[in-house]
């Protein structure tokens, strides 16, 4: 293999939104930055999400939404029992604001500052054209800046001098690249298809009891070329999960089989217990936790045809994205559910009495049975006595068709790996700053206790990587002398 050498002022490894986010604020502010991503397409798993999280930006001050950095703060802290770093959270609470208004100048285009669950402050920023769009608006405008991008091609681990990051060694297009630079940013986006990792740090097999969603080669390069130049190891294990119905192939994303099966009816484990007050359904962290107990990987929403029929009338309580609202009627969910069944499937699951759906689905029939007479016992008397569920979605099972609907835990990506503080710069096992580097989005950790806060601050995902993106490309900056 032919190797070559050169420079530059900062190396970006990763081209998702916090890594574009980064070298884009790095080339405003007068830098030569190079961008090197190894796939032959730019964004990742960032072509997907749908809106981004701010406080106190200038299209919530349009729509009179009050709510504040400080209370954010507070709420972020809280969800997280302050085991999140709070300088990093107070940085992130802080920059998000501007960042919106950064990304509209750089060509990014939002349709509504709004909210995406019950009682919940409206911090969700919705995009136009989704993540690809943003991903496309900031490509064009790193190219405008001059930021050299350079797809297919691997970083494969960081160079050192004198206790400071000096460049890395990149490998594409069958040559072997040594760039020098005075900064280099790692944005990678973890490490969410890494069997070995997964195993380790979460404790599920990936793909058996646990599902990535929307992440493709996400081995966790950039965490472990920084933990070899001997950055700190934080908050590894942490998914952000959730609760998905049928998945594959034969299931497109958003098909509407997983309308009902997300709703808040009845919800039983492997055994056929119920196993949570399915009105967590409106909050994904919650729901993915709850399913996550269960090893197998899987949980089943239970339904019969009077709760299609009350959908079909009525619409969805809990959306499904920005496109699904509340109210949403799944008029093609019955056709959804026949083909699913003419096929085979191992996912969806029909029968004319509960003994022939749990034999089906191979839970002990007197078990599912038991479950759900006692919970149309709760739904007659409207009160759960189980698991106090609001009234409201209380809706007995006792109308054939019987149903039953496998629904996996998965996860959209991982949550930490690399120790960073509020500038976003790496910390060593020391507790020192390593100079020269920074790690942004889901390579950086400090964000995040035990789970992804949702509940608190919509869309705070994609948020901390376009804020982290944003607060390494300053501070990059400042460290350089520019």
């Amino acid at each position: 293999m032919n190797g070559m050498r050169t420079e530059t002022d900062v190396v970006v490894v990763g081209s998702g939104i916090s890594g574009l986010a980064a070298g884009l604020t790095a080339a405003e502010g007068g830098a030569k930055v190079v961008i090197f991503e190894k796939q032959r397409s730019l964004g990742g798993s960032s072509n997907f999400l749908q809106g981004t999280f701010a406080v106190e930006s200038e299209m919530q001050r349009e729509r009179y939404i009050c709510y504040t950095r400080d209370e954010a703060f507070k709420n972020l802290m809280d969800y997280s029992h302050w085991r999140a770093n709070a300088h990093l959270v107070r940085a992130i609470v802080n920059e998000s604001g501007p960042t919106i208004s950064w990304l509209q100048r750089m060509g990014v285009e939002f349709t509504d500052a709004t909210v995406n669950m019950p009682d919940a402050p409206s911090t969700y920023h919705v995009i136009k054209g989704e993540g690809a769009a943003m991903i496309k608006a900031l490509a064009s405008a790193a190219k405008e800046r001059e930021v050299d991008i350079r797809l297919g091609a691997r970083v494969q681990r960081l160079l050192k001098a004198g206790g400071k990051i000096t460049g890395i060694i990149s490998e594409g297009n069958h040559e072997e690249i040594e760039m020098t630079s005075k900064v280099v940013i790692i944005a990678s986006g973890g490490y969410a298809n890494n069997r070995e990792w997964i195993k380790k740090y979460a404790g599920y097999d990936l793909d058996v009891n646990i599902t990535p969603v929307g992440n493709v080669d996400k081995s966790g390069d950039g965490i472990r070329m920084a933990w070899e130049a001997g950055a700190a190891e934080e908050g590894m294990g942490v998914l952000e999960l959730f609760r998905a119905g049928p998945l594959g192939p034969d299931f497109p994303m958003k098909n509407q089989i997983e309308f009902v099966t997300c709703q808040p009816d009845l919800w039983v484990n492997p055994r056929g217990e119920r196993f949570c007050d399915e009105g967590i359904s409106f909050y994904d962290s919650e729901v993915g936790n709850a399913n996550a107990r269960f090893k197998q990987g899987y949980t089943f929403s239970i339904f019969d045809d009077s709760v299609i029929e009350r959908l079909l009338e009525r619409g969805v309580d809990r959306g499904v994205a920005v496109e699904n609202p509340p109210g949403t009627k799944p008029v093609k969910v019955r056709a959804e559910l026949n083909a699913a069944l003419e096929r085979g499937s191992t996912d969806v699951f029909a029968a004319d009495s509960l003994e022939e759906l749990a034999k089906k689905i191979d839970i002990e029939p007197d078990i599912l049975k038991a479950t759900i007479e006692e919970y149309n016992r709760f739904c007659d008397k409207g009160h759960d006595e189980l698991f106090a569920k609001n009234p409201e979605y209380l809706w007995p099972i006792k109308v054939p068709k019987f149903y039953a609907v496998k629904v996996r835990t998965v996860f959209l990506g991982t949550l930490g790996g690399i120790k960073i503080n509020e500038r976003t710069e790496v910390i060593d096992k020391k507790g020192n700053v390593m100079q020269g580097l920074y790690a942004v989005g889901y390579d950086a950790a400090g964000m995040w206790g035990d789970s992804y806060c949702f509940r608190a601050a919509s869309g705070s995902s994609s948020g901390f990587a376009a804020n982290s993106g944003r607060i390494a490309g300053k501070n990059a900056l400042k460290y350089m002398g520019f």
